[in-house]
């Protein structure tokens, strides 16, 4: 059961009189405490109070568009020259990000492997990364991106 529904079910419990405890009991949780701060941060910014948020841990960084930027980077081919590879490490894409002029200044190599799994990219056998699902094949003389709908459900 996702969060939503069991800080709605503790709220509706609330609102038909149960004490917090018991409200935190009937959704299957434990603590009248969150309970109570629930109903007040509720109170303060209504239907908001019930989307999840950043659940603890260092603060969140790079939104979306950074991870557009990281995702971006690293579906550009790589040039010889200037970057100084061929296929992108998550080394080498680092160095690309931090010496863009648009780069991330401080953007580290978990950051980015995080991000490129969140968007289905695997690390291959050639050492290069591969977006799960998407290849690209020759038909009738021109490349053409084929993308496989149940990648997903394959990968489990």
């Amino acid at each position: 059961m996702s969060l939503v529904p069991k800080r709605a079910k503790a709220l509706l419990a609330v609102a038909q009189g149960k004490s917090y405890t018991d409200a935190a009991k009937e959704a299957g949780g434990r603590s009248g405490e969150a309970v109570s701060r629930l109903v007040s941060r509720f109170n303060r910014e209504g239907l908001a109070a019930l989307e999840p948020r950043h659940g603890g841990g260092p603060p969140v960084i790079y939104a979306a568009a950074e991870r557009g930027r990281i995702l971006s980077e690293a579906r550009r081919t790589p040039a010889r020259d200037e970057n100084g590879t061929a296929t992108w490490s998550l080394t080498t894409l680092r160095r690309a990000l931090r010496e863009a002029p648009d780069g991330l200044a401080e953007v580290s190599t978990h950051t980015i492997w995080k991000t490129l799994k969140e968007a289905g990219f695997e690390w291959q056998r050639d050492r290069s990364w591969c977006q799960t699902g998407v290849v690209e094949r020759k038909r009738g003389g021109e490349v053409v991106t084929v993308i496989d709908p149940d990648a997903e459900a394959k990968k489990s």
